[in-house]
């Protein structure tokens, strides 16, 4: 939705709670140029980080299995 900057002046406070109850962003113009944008804020509460990541990792292969390479400090080098 664009609005004017006089109109936005005179219904700030409707266009505020519109824009907080459907989540629609109001452009705001001066002369016809989008000069800001009203958005809702994301009153999502934050997240915990415990278990942020849960599902992002994949183990492949076999974490405790011997390697055939030997290491540089059995090597000596």
């Amino acid at each position: 939705m664009k609005v004017a900057a006089g109109d936005f002046k005179t219904h700030c406070l409707q266009l505020i709670a519109q824009v907080h109850a459907t989540g629609q962003e109001v452009l705001i113009t001066k002369r016809g140029v989008a000069m800001a944008k009203l958005v809702a804020v994301n009153s999502a509460p934050p997240q915990s980080l415990f278990g942020a990541m849960k599902g992002s990792v994949a183990i492949v292969g076999d974490l405790i299995a011997p390697i055939d390479e030997a290491w540089d400090a059995e090597i000596g080098g």
